[in-house]
């Protein structure tokens, strides 16, 4: 068996009198149809981690992204079918207010939604954890985790 981290999983946050989190809806025509989730995608060869949320938040959502940070928490599932262990990497990225959104063809719709309404539309454990762990470090000033921003 192999432990594999080829993919990423990018939170999107902008501050609109409150703190609200970018949504993407899957088409239908793609794997995960009509499922709800943050910007995710694939780290290409020699490509680092963080490089790689960057890019696919940029193809994604048409974001230009300044801040970026480390999450405390790393993903994984089981993909029985290649007998695999996948690890993936979290990250946080904070939008300009200015920006518009322009989905790629992979998503169907997107929405800036509060904690509640974004973390009830989750269908995965780790991506609510995730989001729970970003929500206490923005929202909670004394929150024990630590975020390590990346210089890019």
């Amino acid at each position: 068996m192999l432990i594999d981290v080829k993919l990423i999983e990018v939170h999107i946050y902008r501050e609109n009198c409150g703190i609200e989190y970018l949504l993407l809806k899957r088409s239908p025509s793609e794997i995960y149809p009509l499922l709800w989730q943050m910007v995710t995608g694939k780290i290409k060869h020699d490509e680092k981690a963080y490089t790689a949320a960057l890019r696919e938040v940029k193809e994604e959502t048409n974001l230009d992204i300044s801040d970026i940070w480390v999450v405390p928490n790393i993903n994984s599932f089981y993909d029985w079918t290649k007998e695999y262990i996948s690890l993936v990497p979290v990250f946080l990225v904070k939008a300009d207010m200015n920006q518009e959104v322009k989905i790629s063809d992979e998503h169907s719709e997107f929405a800036w939604l509060r904690f509640e309404d974004a973390i009830n539309r989750f269908a995965w454990p780790g991506q609510k954890k995730s989001l729970e762990i970003i929500d206490d470090f923005l929202v909670k000033e004394a929150s024990a985790f630590q975020f390590n921003k990346i210089k890019i």
